[in-house]
């Protein structure tokens, strides 16, 4: 666990591209100051500690209804955010849950905060990964490998099919890992990850050893304007004329989506802030080549609530988990064979005025030999065993393409790519 330490000799190239959800307004103009860095294993509360880092480094977020009407100086040297990461692991600390199985990635800590403030005006580098480039020169990318093949992704649909129908569950998500062998410096191909279009939460987080490229179009949580806001996203097809009306008509994957707004629901009401109420319901948006179901859900900060309780209340995302929460929690734990380590947990911005945290679906890790993918999706008594299978490779399709350099076709349909 870290604790503020400076990091211009430490981390000697993060800090210099996009950070996810950061604000359009200061890009190229905010510095990396110090970060704050644990581990599942390392004891304590992740999200009070990261709270109490973030606080006592000038960010406001032990009462997040009392920021949106205060002036917030802009000068050289004030704070100006901090980007935030949040493991799978650690939103399932956080949640009361398991950890789940161990990361491929164990370099890559659990819950990261990086805090930046405000600098003159510089030009981004696309060049993010140092300290961990693989050799050096041209980016090569290798084949990828799964951790499970389709029999046994097939297979633990299957396995939820059933706790379903023994009652111990209503739905689960369930993911899959790959990953490929690299050499050259990764920077640019992450860049091309989170430049996929579609991505709300499009950016490179990077560290000693390793860096996470999101292209996320899911929102985890946002604090604006005296309001909470979740905007899950279950419910995927093709991004054809077919693929939209399919979706709009599907039984499953409407209820599928229901019940996950359902779930979110009660996330915000257990904060206690104000009713909560969905603003959208089953709102058909694209990523890539896919169509894909969005809802709006909000609630009013009517009392005291900082970014502490919301993580505890939030994390892990209902969309990536299931119902009820900690049920769902624990079939992942037993079914999954990798941990979701950089996937499926938060990535986003904290800000002086706001907060904007993205579920990070739809992204990359890298650390100093590989590249790491993870994709999945929510399983009901309805769910196909094949289909789920080949949804999963539709949604890693796009990012493999991306790292590899390659085009994508604009409507691919499941395993094409």
């Amino acid at each position: 666990m870290v604790h503020g330490r400076a990091t211009d000799d430490h981390f000697p190239t993060s800090g210099r591209g996009r950070k996810p959800g950061s604000p359009a307004s200061c890009q190229g103009r905010h510095r990396e100051s110090c970060r704050f860095e644990w581990s599942v294993g390392a004891g304590g509360d992740p999200a009070e500690l990261v709270a109490a880092f973030l606080s006592g480094n000038g960010l406001p977020v032990r009462d997040m209804g009392r920021t949106a009407n205060q002036f917030h100086p802009t000068g050289e040297g004030t704070p100006c955010g901090a980007a935030l990461y949040v493991s799978a692991s650690a939103g399932s600390v956080m949640a009361g849950g398991p950890p789940g199985a161990p990361s491929p990635v164990p370099g890559i800590p659990d819950v990261v905060a990086v805090v930046h403030r405000h600098a003159a005006p510089t030009e981004p580098s696309l060049s993010v990964m140092g300290a961990c480039a693989n050799g050096g020169g041209e980016w090569r990318l290798g084949p990828f490998s799964d951790s499970w093949s389709r029999a046994e992704h097939a297979a633990a649909v299957t396995a939820v099919r059933a706790a379903i129908a023994r009652g111990d569950v209503y739905q689960v998500n369930v993911v899959g890992h790959a990953s490929a062998p690299y050499t050259g410096d990764p920077g640019p191909a992450l860049a091309r990850v989170a430049g996929l279009p579609g991505a709300r939460y499009g950016g490179v987080l990077s560290g000693a050893g390793w860096a996470i490229a999101t292209a996320s179009p899911e929102t985890l949580v946002e604090v604006r304007g005296g309001r909470i806001i979740t905007r899950p996203i279950k419910g995927t097809r093709p991004a054809t004329a077919r693929g939209r009306r399919e979706l709009l008509a599907s039984a499953k994957e409407r209820a599928e989506h229901v019940m996950i707004v359902d779930l979110e629901r009660n996330d915000l009401a257990r904060l206690g802030v104000g009713p909560v109420r969905v603003d959208e319901l089953f709102a058909v948006r694209r990523w890539c080549g896919l169509w894909q179901a969005e809802s709006v859900v909000s609630a009013p900060i009517e009392r005291p609530v900082g970014l502490a309780e919301l993580l505890r209340a939030l994390c892990p995302g209902g969309s990536v988990t299931g119902a009820p929460k900690r049920a769902a929690l624990e079939v992942i734990a037993r079914l999954e064979p990798v941990g979701r380590g950089v996937a499926m947990g938060a990535l986003g911005w904290v800000g002086t005025d706001h907060v904007d945290l993205g579920l990070s679906i739809r992204t990359a890790a890298v650390d100093g030999e590989r590249v790491h993918l993870w994709a999945g999706g929510g399983i009901t008594i309805d769910s196909d065993p094949e289909a789920e299978v080949d949804e999963a490779a539709a949604k890693a399709a796009p990012m493999r393409a991306a790292l590899a350099g390659r085009p994508m076709s604009p409507t691919a349909r499941p395993g094409t790519a």
